[in-house]
This record gives structure tokens, C-alpha cells and sequence, in this order.
């Protein structure tokens, strides 16, 4: 009996042992399994939740930089996606959570190769109501109906290209468009030579005619006495003022400043969107 109780207390201790490590075995498959719950709770934790920008905070960091116009979470986790307007350029930009980061745009899928964030954006340039008072609707070239509600001031160079095509979309506008008078101001550009001749002798000849025989690279004749310089100088000087520095360049009602070629409909349609 004596020697049967050390073999019993040697399998007790290793039966115990065995549970210990079965338990401690349990215990690390356990640990191992449980990591595999967390990306769940990752994904659906919203980073709003414990983090937020307001408009407010967001331009006092980036004083100096623009305008911030909206804020929002980024693609990319940690980061804010900030809408940031510098005159009339608007862009994305990232702050990261501490507010001490800044990170240029845009951001790029590796997989796919394109751009996760809206890439800059020129925005048409709003003129006050003074500045719209300045542009006299005299010396101008008139499309459509001169007694028109609706008004439309188009600065224009008789050699420019660009010009051509729009006055082609112009003369459709004017017949969807009733009740749409359009000014047509001479603007020539200093890269053709020759428009500002051709610029006077539309303008001391009040010839809608003789604007679209330029743009047919028609010839005309050249300036006489009766073609002063001085309406055409004076419309250069005025559309510099207001920033114009190419051609076509469209002035709406609500003082938007457009730049580029437009088709009638989508100028028909900036129209309607004025209240």
C-alpha cells in the first residue's frame, strides 16, 4: 500500500498538468480565435463618432490657404477631406485627426489607378452689381431681341476661334430664347494682330454682318474715320478690370463670369437657374 500511494499522487499531479496545460492550450486557441472580431467592430465604428471639424475650426487652420467650404470624413481612415476655395479655384485637401497635418490632394486607388477625391475646379467668378454697371451696353454688337428681359454680355474677339463656335451656339440661343437680348462686346486679344482693326470697323459699323464674316475668315474692310479706337480701348480696358484675359467670356444676369465655349442648351439652361 505504501508503494501503490507515491504512484497515485504522481497521476493525480500529472492528470492535473495535463488539465493545466489543456486549459492553457484552450486558453491560447482562445486568444488567437479572438482578434478575428475586431475588424468588424472596426468597420462598423464611425470615426464621427469620436471625431469632428467644423466649418468654423477648419478655416482658422487654414488661414492663409483658402477659404474652407465643406468638411467631411476622407476615404482614407484618419484623415478629414477639407473643400478649400482660393479665389475662384476649388480643391480638396486632408487634415489629419490631430489637426496638425496637412495632406495635398487627391488621393489614388492603387487597385484601380483613379483618383478617390474630386480633382480642382475653376468656378466661375461672380461679379458684384457695381461691377455689372460699369459695362455700358453701348458700342455693343446686338443678337436676339433689343427688347429682351433676359440679358446676355458676350466679350468677343472677331479672330479668335473658340469665339466662332460660340456665336454658332449663340444664333441657336437667341431662337430658343425669345425673349434674350445679347450684347456682343469687341474684345481683340493682343495674340491676334490683325482683330483689333477688324474690331473697330465691326464696331463703327454696328454690323452683326460683318462679325460673322470675320468669323467665316471673310475679309473686311479696313478702319476708317469713322472707326474710333476709342470704344474698342475702352471695352479692353473695362473686361481687364473685371479679369477677363481670353475670349469668349460670357457676363449672366446674376453677374456669373463664364469662360469657354458653351452649347446653346447648357447656356439656355444657366439662364433658367437665375431667380
Amino acid at each position: 500500500m505504501k508503494r501503490i500511494l507515491p504512484f497515485l499522487v504522481i497521476a493525480v499531479l500529472l492528470t492535473a498538468g495535463a488539465n493545466d496545460v489543456f486549459s492553457a492550450s484552450s486558453a491560447k486557441k482562445a486568444t488567437r480565435k479572438a482578434p478575428a472580431s475586431y475588424p468588424d467592430r472596426a468597420m462598423i465604428h464611425k470615426c464621427e463618432s469620436c471625431h469632428s471639424l467644423s466649418i468654423k475650426e477648419a478655416n482658422a487652420i487654414f488661414t492663409g490657404l483658402g477659404e474652407v467650404k465643406a468638411v467631411t470624413m476622407s476615404p482614407v481612415k484618419g484623415l478629414y477631406e477639407v473643400t478649400v476655395l482660393q479665389g475662384n479655384r476649388q480643391a480638396v485637401a486632408y487634415l489629419d485627426f490631430s489637426k496638425k497635418l496637412l495632406v495635398p490632394g487627391p488621393i489614388f486607388d492603387t487597385e484601380t489607378k483613379k483618383s478617390l477625391t474630386p480633382p480642382p475646379e475653376e468656378l466661375p467668378k461672380i461679379l458684384s452689381k457695381a461691377e455689372l454697371n460699369e459695362i455700358p451696353l453701348t458700342d455693343s454688337i446686338i443678337m436676339g431681341n433689343p427688347s429682351g428681359k433676359k440679358r446676355l454680355i458676350v466679350f468677343t474677339d472677331p479672330d479668335c476661334s473658340f469665339c466662332a463656335r460660340l456665336h454658332t451656339e449663340l444664333k441657336k440661343l437667341v431662337v430658343m430664347e425669345p425673349d434674350l437680348a445679347i450684347y456682343i462686346k469687341m474684345f481683340p486679344l493682343k495674340m491676334h494682330p490683325k482683330a483689333y482693326d477688324k474690331a473697330r470697323v465691326i464696331v463703327g459699323s454696328n454690323s452683326l454682318e460683318l462679325l460673322e464674316k470675320a468669323f467665316e475668315k471673310g475679309t473686311l474692310p479696313e478702319p476708317g474715320a469713322k472707326d474710333p479706337k476709342e470704344p474698342v480701348d475702352e471695352t479692353i480696358k473695362i473686361g481687364e478690370s473685371l479679369g477677363i484675359d481670353g475670349t469668349p467670356a460670357m457676363i449672366f444676369p446674376d453677374g456669373k463670369l463664364v469662360s469657354g465655349v458653351r452649347d446653346a442648351e447648357t447656356i439656355r439652361k444657366m439662364l433658367e437657374s437665375i431667380k
